[in-house]
């Protein structure tokens, strides 16, 4: 009798890190490397692009806006096509500074990747962690990532396709996304919904933690407010378990949706107990950088799902795997980002577009940054954000525009 080969949902039960690297390399190669156009140049430009509101983020020392730091890179082929990506560090976030991201595409990554297959990007990334080696995981992501949404862009201007149709799949027209809360007091609340209202979004994202009778109380009035919106609560670590344990089941009571990283990254026991307790829907953000570490956590049963960040994993190489990894496995994904500027929303637009993302995403790039370098900027329509339409990321550069915010490092 001929045996059945097991799901792989039920694959990923027995999947270890050993064999992560199988998944990660399988169908990793979005485009043959042969006769493939070389990489004749990698330019980076430091920007610093200014904002609107106010983002936590994204604050100095006295409380004033900062702005939007990126690194935008353009990779031209020796064909004379242009790509463009951009790396977006927030040091308040993660590690990566704009300091950090433009020295290492500078000079530890571009003299490395000139000459070598435009369509080889899994080499790319393998050249790339042999320069700037892992650690737990990816090293330097965000400065990976502004390499890897580049040769997205360049492969399929090239090809003459979108990202979706190289990936072999249909797109969505246009993402619904949530608009952002990070109120300092509950006093502000009602104005900061009142403002997403009124330009059209139903949907809310908040910021928690580490006051637990704040966050309960904040999320109350926002779900009496907009009762039935998706609410969508982010501790970005903010929580000890303890606390996480008692909050957890109040905003489930509320009606929250899902709690996003209430702990620290490296809490990995203390995901168990959330997700045993399950009270909420667990997802991961900051800890799930690299496919092998997704699987690896799926394994130890630590989540439900994942708060999905291209600019966060590398680019969309590995975004991409994950995804389709959290799916295999019958888990969630949800469409988020980094404060993404235009190119790297673009990006993260192209990849949730590819994969009919319906529920509201946390992209709130257009809500805080008040500038774009794109000669046809994306700007949301009464909550939603159209897709660009054309080949690669679908977007023109307009490099006049960049020197307007240029950096000097």
């Amino acid at each position: 009798m001929k045996k059945t080969a097991p799901s792989r949902r039920k694959f990923l039960k027995y999947f270890s890190v050993a064999t992560a690297a199988a998944y990660w390399g399988a169908g990793a190669e979005l485009f043959s490397a042969a006769s493939s156009p070389k990489i004749a140049d990698i330019d980076v430009f430091p920007v610093n692009y200014p904002m609107k509101g106010r983002f936590k983020f994204f604050e100095g020392p006295e409380g004033h806006n900062i702005g939007r730091a990126a690194a935008i890179v353009k990779i031209t082929a020796d064909n004379g096509t242009i790509g463009w990506g951009e790396s977006v560090p927030i040091p308040k976030w993660s590690y990566e500074t704009l300091e950090t991201v433009t020295t290492t595409l500078r000079y530890y990554l571009r003299p490395v990747l000139l000459g070598h297959p435009v369509f080889d990007l899994h080499g790319v990334h393998q050249i790339m962690d042999k320069n700037i080696a892992p650690s737990f995981d990816t090293g330097q992501p965000m400065a990976k990532a502004g390499i890897d949404i580049a040769l997205h862009d360049l492969v399929g201007k090239i090809t003459g396709q979108t990202l979706a149709e190289k990936w072999g799949r249909n797109s969505a027209k246009e993402i619904t996304l949530s608009w952002t809360l990070n109120p300092k007091s509950l006093d502000e609340l009602d104005g900061l919904i009142q403002e997403g209202w009124d330009v059209g979004f139903r949907n809310f994202n908040v910021k928690v933690a580490p006051d637990p009778q704040f966050d309960i109380e904040l999320c109350r009035r926002v779900k009496q407010r907009v009762p039935s919106g998706f609410l969508w609560a982010d501790a970005n670590g903010g929580y000890d378990l303890a606390t996480a344990k008692i909050v957890a089941p109040k905003l489930a009571d509320i009606g929250v949706a899902v709690l996003e990283q209430p702990l620290r990254i490296n809490n990995l026991s203390g995901y168990g107990e959330l997700k045993k307790q399950g009270a909420l829907p667990i997802l991961m953000d900051e800890g799930i950088v690299s496919p092998a570490t997704l699987i690896e956590f799926i394994r130890l049963n630590l989540l439900d799902g994942v708060a999905m960040k291209p600019a966060r994993c590398g680019g969309l190489l590995s975004a991409k795997r994950q995804i389709e990894i959290l799916l295999d496995a019958g888990l969630m994904f949800l469409g988020s980002g980094l404060t993404d500027p235009d190119i790297s929303l673009a990006a993260t637009l192209a990849l949730y577009g590819a994969f009919d993302y319906q529920l509201p995403a946390a992209l709130n790039g257009p809500q805080f940054i008040d500038f774009s370098v794109l000669k046809k900027p994306l700007a949301p329509q009464q909550g939603k954000l159209a897709l660009p339409v054309g080949t690669g990321l679908g977007i023109e550069v307009d490099e006049e525009k960049i020197k307007k915010v240029l950096v000097e490092l």
